[in-house]
């Protein structure tokens, strides 16, 4: 993807995961999601830690060592939304600093171009949205164009992801299954 791609679907997910986070009612907090670790509360407190990573990462250069445990434990304090919103608006904005898909960032698999790490953010809001969606009863649909570029990134290493211990195993998407389903499919949900 061109990086004019890159940050208009990074954007879009940002948007329908902030959409979807404004959606959940206060009694939704302690709802299960998807992932089945995950209150609705652990799942926006993880998308939050990963864009409070963004800023060291692509701006400053630091290295997961380097920051550390910094961001371990609840980030969402007493408002979730405004610290999702707080955490992504940064996020946003590291990504859209000239020059910044160019840099490398240091993560715990080793380096990557920062545009790569902005594609990877990307596809993990953009179905983390979705789980967020299926547990409050929200609109899952993805903006039109999101999912089949979430696939394009995922594709070439989704194998080895359920290996990591961190994402289910792959399911057979129905025939006929438009990209988001078999997106959501290729990383262990049931649509």
């Amino acid at each position: 993807m061109s990086e004019k791609e890159i940050l208009r679907r990074h954007e879009e997910a940002i948007d329908f995961f902030t959409t979807t986070v404004h959606a959940v009612r206060d009694d939704q907090w302690d709802a299960p999601t998807p992932c089945t670790d995950w209150s609705v509360r652990d799942l926006v407190n993880h998308l939050t830690v990963e864009q409070l990573w963004v800023p060291d990462l692509v701006l400053d250069g630091a290295s997961v060592a380097d920051v550390g445990d910094a961001y371990d434990g609840d980030q969402l304090g007493d408002d979730p939304v405004a610290a999702w919103d707080r955490a992504s608006a940064a996020s946003y904005e590291a990504f859209r600093i000239p020059g910044a898909l160019k840099r490398t960032v240091h993560l715990s698999y080793g380096d990557s171009p920062a545009s790569a790490y902005c594609a990877q953010m990307t596809t993990d809001a953009a179905v983390h949205a979705w789980d967020l969606a299926r547990a409050i009863g929200a609109d899952e649909r993805m903006p039109d164009g999101l999912a089949a570029a979430c696939l394009r990134e995922v594709e070439p290493y989704a194998k080895g992801l359920s290996k990591s211990g961190l994402f289910a195993q792959s399911i057979k998407p129905p025939e006929g299954a438009d990209d988001q389903t078999r997106l959501l499919c290729l990383l262990g949900r049931r649509p």
